[in-house]
């Protein structure tokens, strides 16, 4: 079975043409218009063995809001559309991944049920020209088109640069263990309701 998505989100506020393929070896190919985006989601797709592109055009003269929120959007519902129902994966998934000082945690659960847990903090209201109040916002697009739970947690850091790389790789870490075939439960869904 091929877990596969390609979407397309069209808005006035953005254009954004995205494929995922959950089974990959972790190569990208981001544009975003973002430079530190186009970065974290290239280490995504690297630490969850995600093959990703992405080609997003949004209001950039504005502010980078409408575009980062959007992918989040839309790589949330491609995550979920690769899924299907859901058979034999593992469901649940947690990583801890430290970045020189800095140190994140996620856990997530493809339960169908969305929500953010968001436990991060920056000292530094900007990455390069890129507010860090936006990761929050990513991080909740994401959680909540893929209808799952996902909780991130900064333990340590003071590098705003390694601290948001660190959610970024925690959560790609724990999706890959949590997409990931479980051989006992081949065919099954990973619930005691028969759904997810």
């Amino acid at each position: 079975m091929q877990r596969r998505a390609s979407l397309v989100r069209t808005t006035t506020e953005t254009d954004i043409r995205l494929t995922l393929d959950l089974d990959g070896s972790g190569t990208a190919e981001v544009a975003t218009g973002i430079g530190f985006l186009d970065h974290m989601l290239t280490a995504f797709a690297r630490h969850a063995l995600f093959d990703l592109t992405v080609a997003a055009k949004g209001d950039l003269h504005i502010d980078f809001h409408h575009t980062t929120e959007d992918v989040g959007i839309v790589l949330g519902r491609a995550l979920a559309e690769a899924l299907g129902d859901k058979r034999g994966i593992s469901r649940f998934g947690h990583a801890v991944v430290p970045m020189d000082e800095a140190l994140a945690e996620a856990a997530v659960d493809l339960s169908g049920r969305p929500f953010l847990a968001w436990a991060v903090t920056f000292r530094q209201p900007k990455i390069g020209t890129m507010d860090t109040e936006l990761f929050e916002e990513f991080f909740r697009a994401f959680a909540f088109n893929a209808a799952l739970t996902l909780h991130l947690t900064a333990r340590a850091g003071s590098n705003a640069h390694h601290v948001a790389e660190a959610c970024f790789k925690s959560a790609a870490r724990a999706l890959r263990m949590a997409v990931a075939a479980d051989p006992r439960t081949a065919g099954v869904v990973p619930s005691t309701k028969g759904a997810l």
